[in-house]
């Protein structure tokens, strides 16, 4: 059977509904429903198209650490932005697939969902004989608590401190009214696992004092940055830029990591083939990347009428958007809205890459569901797959039959405790 008649024809139940949400209770300690941030089945890819995703992730990473590309881009969105050696924690490389062919959508910063999707991946079962030989862990994601805690590590030691920090902060506005607020209950959990002491808090709640960043009267050492403001700019976020400014604490993922690997001006470059050679990047690099990220264009008053007349295969995006918020597929666009994304001067035309399907049985009805898979990695290894399946024009999380969903492929060994 191949991979292609499984996400068709099968519609089995892969979940333990029951065990996931015991270990949510356990691990959250809310009495939410886990449910609604999972689907009850998985997607599956074959050993072709994980490969591929682990090639795109490895050179769109390596073409990013090249000396012109990093200059080129601090030239044009990155001015002033200091440069600690951090990485970025928890990155996320979303894709869709031509055939065994990836093609990346877009790059995340602060990539939502590593440690509820490692919950769900825990709570899978075998559900017919179809699944013999398929994992969802082709990245040996099963144990992630200790590969997440080293990657925070990292970011420690590339910041030039000793030792490991003593108190961490998780960062977002409002937080409990968060989406993905019991992942920030994970995270707590999981940092103090390892005799950290952690908070969830409002950047409002960080104070400045003595050449120390503070929270509830106590020093913060490092921050776990899950705001959507990625520059830092707006003013409840002042105290806590300052103090990243001023290297008064480890910051993860910081503006210049955004700036660097997720602001879609740089799917521009990626997609330019003679912009990538005057940068540095090898021919095989730039074969790759022709393959693998769809043409993308800057939307601007002098290319308006041409894009407006091919609208039907692109996809408009914000420069610094997330969660599919003020994207538009080109074929839903009004005048008045294209009036607005020409005039707005930030968004750019990337060439529609069609999501995958997934045909599921929801309350008896059978249903085709989208997909794309996030690859969350850290310094260009994949550390884990996830699905978002979906239904509508953009990823949304809320559909009914929805949610994050696990990767099945062939199990992989080369690729186990690749990151």
């Amino acid at each position: 059977m191949t991979i292609a008649t499984l996400n068709q024809d099968c519609h089995c139940t892969t979940l333990d509904a029951a065990a996931l949400q015991q270990a949510w209770h356990d691990g959250v300690g809310l009495g939410s429903d886990a449910a609604s941030f999972f689907a009850p089945y998985g997607v599956y890819l074959d050993t072709a198209q994980v490969q591929a995703l682990q090639q795109a992730v490895t050179v769109l990473h390596r073409v990013l650490q090249r000396p012109a590309v990093i200059d080129a881009v601090a030239a044009e969105q990155g001015r002033g932005l200091p440069r600690f050696g951090t990485q970025g924690v928890c990155m996320g490389y979303d894709f869709h697939f031509d055939g065994s062919t990836p093609r990346l959508i877009e790059i995340n910063t602060n990539a939502g969902g590593m440690l509820l999707n490692a919950l769900l991946l825990a709570h899978q079962q075998v559900c017919c004989d179809f699944m013999q030989g398929f994992s969802a862990d082709a990245f040996g994601a099963s144990a992630p608590g200790t590969r997440l805690l080293q990657m925070f590590r990292e970011e420690w030691a590339a910041a030039g401190r000793s030792g490991e920090p003593r108190r961490i902060a998780i960062v977002d506005e409002r937080p409990a009214q968060q989406f993905l607020y019991p992942e920030f209950l994970l995270f707590r959990k999981l940092f103090e696992s390892a005799g950290w002491q952690a908070v969830i808090c409002d950047p409002q709640e960080l104070v400045r004092e003595g050449g120390r960043l503070l929270v509830q009267g106590e020093p913060v050492d490092m921050v776990y940055n899950r705001l959507t403001d990625f520059a830092l700019l707006e003013p409840a976020q002042a105290r806590l830029r300052e103090a990243w400014l001023a290297g008064e604490a480890v910051v993860t993922p910081d503006p210049w990591h955004h700036a660097l690997q997720a602001d879609k001006r740089n799917l521009v470059h990626f997609a330019d083939t003679e912009w990538l050679a005057a940068h540095g990047a090898s021919a095989e690099e730039r074969a790759l990347l022709a393959q693998v990220v769809p043409p993308t264009r800057r939307v601007a008053a002098q290319n308006a009428d041409e894009l407006w007349a091919q609208r039907k295969q692109l996809f408009f995006k914000p420069l610094r958007g997330f969660g599919s918020r003020a994207a538009y597929r080109g074929d839903k666009l009004t005048k008045s809205v294209w009036a607005d994304i020409v005039a707005s001067h930030d968004y750019v035309a990337q060439a529609y890459a069609p999501p995958g399907t997934r045909r599921v049985r929801v309350d008896g009805e059978l249903r085709d569901m989208k997909f794309d898979i996030r690859c969350y990695a850290y310094r260009g290894e994949i550390l884990l797959l996830a699905a978002r399946v979906y239904q509508g024009q953009t990823t949304n999380m809320r559909t009914q039959g929805g949610g994050f969903a696990p990767v099945f492929a062939p199990a992989l060994p080369a690729l186990q405790g690749a990151a």
